[in-house]
Protein backbone atom coordinates (compact mmCIF):
# COMPACT_ATOMS: atom_id res chain seq x y z
CA UNK A 1 0.00 0.00 0.00
CA UNK A 2 1.56 3.36 -0.72
CA UNK A 3 0.20 6.44 1.19
CA UNK A 4 1.15 10.00 0.35
CA UNK A 5 2.34 11.75 3.83
CA UNK A 6 2.95 15.50 4.79
CA UNK A 7 6.19 15.78 6.69
CA UNK A 8 6.14 17.76 9.50
CA UNK A 9 8.75 16.98 12.00
CA UNK A 10 8.30 17.19 15.76
CA UNK A 11 11.25 17.61 17.64
CA UNK A 12 9.80 15.74 20.46
CA UNK A 13 10.92 12.29 20.27
CA UNK A 14 14.34 9.68 22.11
CA UNK A 15 15.12 6.48 20.61
CA UNK A 16 12.65 3.73 21.17
CA UNK A 17 14.16 0.44 23.68
CA UNK A 18 12.29 -2.05 21.45
CA UNK A 19 10.24 -2.27 18.42
CA UNK A 20 6.16 -0.91 19.00
CA UNK A 21 3.86 -3.92 19.76
CA UNK A 22 1.16 -1.45 19.83
CA UNK A 23 -1.02 1.27 18.30
CA UNK A 24 -2.98 3.95 20.39
CA UNK A 25 -5.05 6.38 18.58
CA UNK A 26 -6.30 9.59 19.79
CA UNK A 27 -8.26 12.57 19.14
CA UNK A 28 -6.39 15.86 19.14
CA UNK A 29 -9.20 17.60 21.80
CA UNK A 30 -8.28 21.17 20.37
CA UNK A 31 -10.27 23.23 18.25
CA UNK A 32 -8.86 22.93 14.72
CA UNK A 33 -6.27 20.59 13.54
CA UNK A 34 -3.71 23.88 12.79
CA UNK A 35 -3.87 24.36 16.59
CA UNK A 36 -3.14 20.60 16.65
CA UNK A 37 -0.33 20.47 14.92
CA UNK A 38 1.21 22.90 16.01
CA UNK A 39 1.13 21.94 19.41
CA UNK A 40 2.50 18.56 18.46
CA UNK A 41 5.74 20.37 17.21
CA UNK A 42 6.22 22.53 19.61
CA UNK A 43 9.57 21.87 21.97
CA UNK A 44 8.12 23.74 24.74
CA UNK A 45 4.55 21.82 24.55
CA UNK A 46 6.86 18.40 24.63
CA UNK A 47 4.08 15.84 23.21
CA UNK A 48 4.17 14.01 19.66
CA UNK A 49 2.38 11.51 17.71
CA UNK A 50 3.86 9.41 14.86
CA UNK A 51 1.15 10.55 12.24
CA UNK A 52 -1.80 12.96 12.81
CA UNK A 53 -4.55 12.63 10.38
CA UNK A 54 -6.91 15.43 8.96
CA UNK A 55 -10.37 15.49 8.58
CA UNK A 56 -10.14 15.94 5.23
CA UNK A 57 -8.07 12.73 4.93
CA UNK A 58 -4.30 14.52 4.90
CA UNK A 59 -1.85 12.26 7.01
CA UNK A 60 0.92 14.42 8.58
CA UNK A 61 4.09 12.40 9.46
CA UNK A 62 5.75 14.43 12.35
CA UNK A 63 7.98 11.27 14.09
CA UNK A 64 9.30 8.17 12.39
CA UNK A 65 8.26 5.50 14.02
CA UNK A 66 11.21 3.81 14.82
CA UNK A 67 11.65 6.75 17.41
CA UNK A 68 9.40 6.43 20.39
CA UNK A 69 6.91 9.88 20.22
CA UNK A 70 5.29 11.09 23.14
CA UNK A 71 1.58 10.73 23.07
CA UNK A 72 0.32 8.52 25.86
CA UNK A 73 1.59 9.64 29.01
CA UNK A 74 1.48 8.07 32.25
CA UNK A 75 -0.39 4.86 31.33
CA UNK A 76 -0.96 0.94 30.76
CA UNK A 77 -1.81 -2.03 28.86
CA UNK A 78 -1.39 -5.71 29.37
CA UNK A 79 1.13 -4.88 31.80
CA UNK A 80 3.40 -2.66 29.87
CA UNK A 81 3.33 0.78 31.84
CA UNK A 82 5.59 2.82 29.07
CA UNK A 83 3.24 2.95 26.50
CA UNK A 84 5.38 5.38 24.75
CA UNK A 85 7.71 2.94 24.07
CA UNK A 86 5.71 0.22 23.14
CA UNK A 87 3.31 2.02 20.59
CA UNK A 88 3.14 3.75 17.34
CA UNK A 89 0.41 6.90 18.26
CA UNK A 90 -2.48 8.53 16.02
CA UNK A 91 -3.70 11.27 16.71
CA UNK A 92 -7.15 12.00 14.79
CA UNK A 93 -8.19 15.79 14.29
CA UNK A 94 -11.58 15.94 16.33
CA UNK A 95 -12.49 18.97 19.12
CA UNK A 96 -13.25 16.27 21.25
CA UNK A 97 -15.50 16.45 24.65
CA UNK A 98 -14.39 19.55 25.57
CA UNK A 99 -14.82 21.86 22.24
CA UNK A 100 -17.74 19.93 20.76
CA UNK A 101 -17.37 16.41 20.09
CA UNK A 102 -18.90 14.75 16.23
CA UNK A 103 -19.00 12.09 14.05
CA UNK A 104 -15.18 11.43 12.39
CA UNK A 105 -15.80 12.05 8.32
CA UNK A 106 -15.55 9.21 6.17
CA UNK A 107 -12.56 10.47 4.31
CA UNK A 108 -10.63 10.73 7.86
CA UNK A 109 -11.86 7.34 8.58
CA UNK A 110 -10.43 6.00 5.47
CA UNK A 111 -7.21 7.41 5.69
CA UNK A 112 -6.87 5.61 9.47
CA UNK A 113 -8.00 2.56 8.52
CA UNK A 114 -5.35 2.19 5.42
CA UNK A 115 -2.53 4.28 8.13
CA UNK A 116 -3.10 1.11 10.46
CA UNK A 117 -3.10 -1.11 7.86
CA UNK A 118 -0.06 0.28 6.03
CA UNK A 119 1.74 0.49 9.75
CA UNK A 120 1.28 -3.59 10.19
CA UNK A 121 3.25 -4.11 7.19
CA UNK A 122 6.28 -2.96 8.71
CA UNK A 123 5.49 -4.11 12.89
CA UNK A 124 3.99 -7.04 14.56
CA UNK A 125 1.46 -5.47 15.72
CA UNK A 126 -2.00 -7.83 17.21
CA UNK A 127 -5.76 -6.76 16.69
CA UNK A 128 -5.90 -6.81 20.70
CA UNK A 129 -3.52 -4.26 21.11
CA UNK A 130 -4.95 -1.48 18.55
CA UNK A 131 -6.43 0.26 21.22
CA UNK A 132 -7.98 3.94 22.23
CA UNK A 133 -6.18 6.42 24.56
CA UNK A 134 -8.61 6.17 27.10
CA UNK A 135 -8.20 2.12 26.91
CA UNK A 136 -4.39 2.79 28.37
CA UNK A 137 -5.38 6.01 30.54
CA UNK A 138 -8.79 5.32 31.56
CA UNK A 139 -8.32 7.90 34.81
CA UNK A 140 -7.48 10.27 32.56
CA UNK A 141 -8.53 10.20 29.21
CA UNK A 142 -11.43 9.77 26.82
CA UNK A 143 -9.97 9.38 23.32
CA UNK A 144 -11.04 8.87 21.06
CA UNK A 145 -14.46 8.08 22.40
CA UNK A 146 -17.59 6.59 21.74
CA UNK A 147 -18.07 8.24 18.62
CA UNK A 148 -15.03 6.45 17.00
CA UNK A 149 -16.04 3.49 14.72
CA UNK A 150 -13.97 0.58 16.45
CA UNK A 151 -16.49 -1.67 14.43
CA UNK A 152 -14.92 -0.25 11.10
CA UNK A 153 -11.81 -0.43 11.92
CA UNK A 154 -12.15 -4.23 13.01
CA UNK A 155 -14.59 -5.37 9.67
CA UNK A 156 -11.50 -3.59 7.83
CA UNK A 157 -9.29 -5.98 9.69
CA UNK A 158 -7.59 -4.52 12.33
CA UNK A 159 -8.73 -5.09 15.95
CA UNK A 160 -11.56 -6.74 17.74
CA UNK A 161 -15.16 -6.21 17.76
CA UNK A 162 -18.09 -8.76 19.05
CA UNK A 163 -21.65 -8.20 19.61
CA UNK A 164 -22.98 -11.28 21.65
CA UNK A 165 -26.30 -11.31 23.37
CA UNK A 166 -26.81 -10.06 26.09
CA UNK A 167 -25.52 -12.42 29.87
CA UNK A 168 -28.65 -12.67 32.55
CA UNK A 169 -28.00 -11.29 35.75
CA UNK A 170 -28.30 -8.04 37.42
CA UNK A 171 -25.81 -5.06 36.35
CA UNK A 172 -23.10 -4.34 39.07
CA UNK A 173 -21.22 -0.96 39.63
CA UNK A 174 -20.08 0.89 42.18
CA UNK A 175 -20.31 0.18 45.64
CA UNK A 176 -20.87 -4.05 45.15
CA UNK A 177 -18.42 -6.53 45.96
CA UNK A 178 -17.77 -9.96 45.81
CA UNK A 179 -17.16 -12.60 43.21
CA UNK A 180 -19.02 -11.62 40.31
CA UNK A 181 -17.05 -8.51 41.16
CA UNK A 182 -13.79 -10.12 41.20
CA UNK A 183 -14.28 -12.03 38.05
CA UNK A 184 -15.29 -9.03 35.94
CA UNK A 185 -12.43 -7.56 36.91
CA UNK A 186 -9.77 -9.96 36.74
CA UNK A 187 -11.60 -10.20 32.24
CA UNK A 188 -10.65 -6.64 32.12
CA UNK A 189 -6.72 -6.90 33.62
CA UNK A 190 -6.92 -10.77 31.27
CA UNK A 191 -7.77 -8.70 27.98
CA UNK A 192 -5.07 -5.74 29.12
CA UNK A 193 -6.35 -2.80 31.08
CA UNK A 194 -5.00 -2.10 34.95
CA UNK A 195 -8.08 -3.00 37.06
CA UNK A 196 -6.52 -5.04 40.01
CA UNK A 197 -9.29 -8.09 40.87
CA UNK A 198 -9.63 -6.82 44.28
CA UNK A 199 -13.69 -8.30 44.79
CA UNK A 200 -14.98 -4.53 45.35
CA UNK A 201 -16.58 -2.28 42.33
CA UNK A 202 -14.76 0.84 43.29
CA UNK A 203 -14.32 4.38 41.59
CA UNK A 204 -11.27 2.93 39.58
CA UNK A 205 -12.70 0.26 38.29
CA UNK A 206 -15.61 2.09 37.16
CA UNK A 207 -13.48 4.34 34.93
CA UNK A 208 -11.68 1.22 33.31
CA UNK A 209 -15.49 -0.08 32.65
CA UNK A 210 -16.28 3.35 31.16
CA UNK A 211 -13.41 3.16 28.89
CA UNK A 212 -14.48 -0.33 27.46
CA UNK A 213 -17.44 0.65 27.15
CA UNK A 214 -16.36 3.61 24.86
CA UNK A 215 -14.41 1.29 22.64
CA UNK A 216 -16.65 -1.92 22.86
CA UNK A 217 -20.23 -0.89 24.43
CA UNK A 218 -20.55 2.48 22.79
CA UNK A 219 -24.31 3.26 23.38
CA UNK A 220 -23.47 3.06 26.82
CA UNK A 221 -20.92 4.69 28.78
CA UNK A 222 -21.98 4.78 32.57
CA UNK A 223 -19.40 2.82 33.75
CA UNK A 224 -21.98 0.22 35.10
CA UNK A 225 -21.11 -3.18 34.08
CA UNK A 226 -24.75 -4.41 32.90
CA UNK A 227 -25.23 -8.30 31.35
CA UNK A 228 -23.97 -6.70 27.33
CA UNK A 229 -20.94 -5.04 28.49
CA UNK A 230 -20.37 -8.28 30.50
CA UNK A 231 -21.28 -10.09 27.23
CA UNK A 232 -18.76 -8.49 25.05
CA UNK A 233 -15.78 -8.91 27.78
CA UNK A 234 -16.39 -12.35 27.56
CA UNK A 235 -16.72 -12.86 23.97
CA UNK A 236 -13.64 -10.54 23.46
CA UNK A 237 -11.54 -13.00 25.95
CA UNK A 238 -12.44 -15.67 23.44
CA UNK A 239 -10.92 -14.30 20.52
CA UNK A 240 -8.34 -12.58 22.36
CA UNK A 241 -6.17 -15.26 23.23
Amino acid sequence: MTLSFIDAPSPNFEPRAKPPWMIVLHYTGMQTGEAALAQLRSEAAKVSSHYMVEEDGRIFRLVDEERRAWHAGRSSWRGESDVNTASVGIEIVNPGHEWGYRPFPEAQIAAVIDLVSNIRTRWLIADRDIVGHSDVAPARKEDPGELFPWKRLAEAGHGLWVEPSPAPGAPIGEGDEGAAVFAFQAGLTRLGYLCPPTGIFDAATAEVVRAFQRHWRQERVDGVADGETRARLIALLKIAD
